[in-house]
């Protein structure tokens, strides 16, 4: 019986053996690929497959910047065609512009997926609310960046999460930096100040209970 399986097993190599040789040389293709565009991608520090929810804030004088979470992009959105359309529009922002350029009408869908995923982290306050229990509400902005100018050291899928009467009042100054390279986090504000007020839509405004 062994003899007649090893027997059937020579014939189908023999029979089969271009396609089992293109099978192999196209998986070891791919692998090889796929390897080098993940070091090109290090080696850019370019990470769009993640989404990270950046809290910026001033506090006496200085320009804070705290992360809320960070995500797989296929974990937020829940859909393979949204996730590939929001990293092809990440890749079109520019220096002057980090605003990712999601179509008007799709705005509020990308949005509010982040938004599920923030209100996640701040449930406790909700339901302390709900029970007449001392809560502390602030209204925030949120909007969808990928930054690229000055000293960013990975460039990632941005959702900025900052409070709204901040971005309306900015100073007229640069305020004090915790590092160098948040600079590049002042010049995105200033530009996104100007946004909100000329496009409010790339925004989505919340209400978070601490």
């Amino acid at each position: 019986m062994v003899m007649d399986v090893l027997r059937s097993l020579q014939n189908y190599l023999l029979e089969n053996w271009p396609e089992l040789v293109w099978i192999v040389v196209a998986t070891a293709a791919a692998a090889y690929l796929a390897g080098k565009r993940n070091r090109t991608l290090w080696q850019r520090r370019s990470f769009l497959d993640r989404l990270n929810v950046s809290l910026t804030t001033i506090q006496d004088n200085t320009l804070k910047i705290r992360t809320i979470l960070e995500s797989d992009v296929r974990a937020i959105f829940l859909n393979s065609a949204a996730t590939k359309t929001i990293t092809r529009l990440a890749n079109q922002t520019t220096e002057s512009d980090p605003l990712i350029p999601v179509a008007r009408d799709d705005c509020w869908y990308y949005l509010n997926a982040v938004l599920n995923e923030v209100s996640e982290r701040f449930s406790l306050g909700f339901i302390r609310q709900d029970n007449d229990l001392p809560t502390t509400t602030a209204n925030y902005l949120l909007c969808l960046t990928c930054e690229r100018a000055g000293q960013v050291r990975t460039r990632k899928i941005r959702a900025m999460l900052i409070r709204k009467d901040t971005l309306e009042n900015l100073p007229e100054q640069c305020p004090e930096l915790e590092h160098p390279t948040h600079s590049t986090r002042w010049d995105t504000l200033t530009i996104l100040a100007e946004r909100w007020k000329l496009a409010p839509h790339y925004f989505l405004e919340l209400e978070l209970e601490l």
